[in-house]
């Protein structure tokens, strides 16, 4: 699974902080990793040189094998909160969908194949 950082000119996209950002995601998504290809992260800080309230927001959006992307969003006070919130929410939302495939696949009923089909096999 690769983990791409981005950020917005506000926040300083130093290696450090990508480690880390890099390790949060990797560890959420242990479990479901050998489904997902990519993870990109895009971190900005919505009021800019102000200081606001929650203004810190986390964008992660994961690419499953054969399927849709899926994304989530978090907005809190730091960067180390959004991006924590925005790895506990796409976890559960990765979990959830690749749980429903597996749930539909066993309980897929493939209509029975014709008796003439049947005896030729035997």
């Amino acid at each position: 699974m690769q983990v791409q950082v981005n950020t917005d000119h506000h926040i300083k996209g130093h290696e450090a902080l990508a480690t880390s950002v890099r390790a949060t995601v990797e560890s959420a998504l242990r479990r479901s990793s050998d489904h997902i290809t990519r993870v990109e992260v895009h971190l900005s800080d919505e009021d800019g040189d102000k200081r606001g309230q929650n203004d810190k927001r986390c964008v992660m959006e994961a690419r499953l094998e054969g399927r849709q992307p899926v994304a989530v969003t978090y907005q809190a006070a730091t960067v180390d909160e959004a991006v924590d919130g925005a790895a506990g929410e796409l976890t559960r939302l990765i979990e959830n969908t690749l749980g429903r495939l597996h749930d539909h696949n066993i309980r897929r009923t493939d209509p029975p194949l014709p008796a003439s089909t049947l005896t030729e096999k035997l």
